[in-house]
């Protein structure tokens, strides 16, 4: 562990993928000059609809759930686990965070909810709770704003990188498309997270002008939304964002990471409020 604020995490590992997905998009023109086939034509659209509507149901992803999409959604399951330990904690204990601004503030909670939501859709789909229930973080997490805030974007870049393996792997369009959506709200979180930097008060150790992300490279605050494109740190396998957050789930990997090991933080779940109904999961496909 080095003596910095600037936390250190596993490199990620680069893995190449033998084998590539492809799906396959359907259509189909629907002709006629008839009654009778103008009227097989609206059977076959209706036909259609129902197929789609079942395939964007919880119960046909979990039907159809392959090994591959199981163990990428059970890793997201414990990063959103992680995630609303992670924000729980900095609301509930972090000294920083009620001199932060309303909007500020407002960020954090809202992001709180927002992952449990994630957790919550994620399991409806496996059946299956996350393996972990307990986590370490570096020393000085909640005590320390450089800290909490070097952490809080180490997760969000891990879970960015972690949906697009999804986007990458998964087997259906429905889930690909699920991962690309939560990934964006992940995508927000990071910035946000970001914003928060200058606006840390003087007796919290703010303005906070440089974060240190997954990638070990303290990167200015300004601006906040830094990339062009979201980085996949070269992950192509789950396995990779499983390796990066070992420490943050296994007392022993965090021991030999420097992480503080005398706390383990527990998951604990609820229901969650998200803050705009016109953001919330209406459907895979969605629409």
């Amino acid at each position: 562990m080095n003596t910095s604020n600037e936390i250190e995490v596993p490199s990620p590992e680069v893995s190449q993928s033998g084998s590539s997905r492809r799906s396959f998009l359907k259509g189909a023109a629907l002709t006629g000059a008839t009654t009778l086939a103008a009227l097989g034509g609206l059977a076959t659209a209706a036909s259609a609809q129902q197929h789609d509507e079942e395939n964007d149901s919880m119960k046909s992803e979990h039907d159809h759930l392959k090994k591959g999409d199981r163990d990428i959604l059970v890793a997201a399951e414990i990063a959103e686990a992680l995630a609303v330990t992670t924000y729980s904690n900095i609301i509930d204990i972090a000294p920083f965070f009620k001199a932060l601004a309303s909007d500020d503030q407002g960020y954090l909670i809202a992001a709180r909810q927002e992952e449990m939501s994630h957790y919550l859709l994620e399991q409806s789909v496996t059946e299956q709770f996350t393996p972990f229930t307990q986590f370490f973080y570096p020393p000085k997490m909640f005590a320390d704003a450089q800290t909490t805030l070097n952490v809080l974007v180490t997760l969000e870049d891990a879970f960015i990188a972690a949906y697009l393996v999804g986007v990458r792997n998964f087997s259906t369009r429905n889930l690909r498309v699920t991962a690309a959506r939560i990934m964006g709200i992940e995508s927000d979180h990071r910035t946000l997270a970001r914003v928060l930097g200058p606006n840390v008060t003087a007796p919290f150790g703010g303005p906070i002008e440089t974060i240190t992300g997954i990638q070990g490279v303290a990167e200015s605050v300004d601006p906040p939304n830094n990339n062009g494109y979201e980085r996949t740190l070269c992950w192509t396998s789950i396995d990779q964002a499983l390796t990066a957050l070992t420490p943050f789930v296994d007392f022993n990997a965090a021991k030999a990471a420097g992480f503080d090991t005398s706390e383990a933080y527990p998951f604990q779940p609820f229901n969650p409020t998200l803050p705009n109904p016109l953001g919330d999961f209406i459907s895979f496909s969605g629409c």
